[in-house]
């Protein structure tokens, strides 16, 4: 069986010392949409794809590992609010199904569209904050 690394990583006291990141800062800064670092720039180039670089600070933004987290946490949130509210209105009213469906169904829709550049932006906000994967620039190398 073969060892990952020949040399472990060593950290020392040079590359512990870096630049404060608020992770609260940045999540709210990613869920507007613009550059965790300077909260100037924008963070995305099209709707879900992540721009290169901050064009304020020159933020470099190709480490980020957003994946499917967005997706699944927008799941979460569309479904906490739609399901109470299609249980509320079933007991109360009791629609028709074809009423129900023509309204849950695009409501389901636009919440999550609306819902998944934001997230994917405080993703995206708390690896940078959190120095996941090559948000670190201090890392230090074998």
């Amino acid at each position: 069986m073969e060892s990952l690394s020949a040399r472990p990583i060593v950290w020392t006291r040079e590359t512990a010392i870096a630049e404060k990141r608020n992770v609260w800062t940045a999540l709210k800064r990613g869920f507007r949409r613009v550059c965790p670092r300077c909260g100037e720039g924008k963070l995305f180039r099209a709707f879900l794809k992540v721009d290169d670089h901050c064009s304020v600070c020159g933020l470099d933004f190709t480490p980020h590992r957003a994946d499917d987290l967005p997706a699944y946490l927008v799941i979460i949130i569309v479904g906490h609010l739609v399901v109470p509210l299609a249980l509320m209105i079933e007991t109360n009213y009791s629609p028709p199904v074809a009423l129900q469906l023509s309204i849950y169904l695009p409501l389901t829709l636009f919440a999550s569209l609306l819902l998944l550049q934001p997230v994917k932006g405080a993703v995206v906000g708390v690896q940078w904050a959190l120095r996941m994967h090559g948000f670190d620039e201090q890392n230090p190398t074998e």
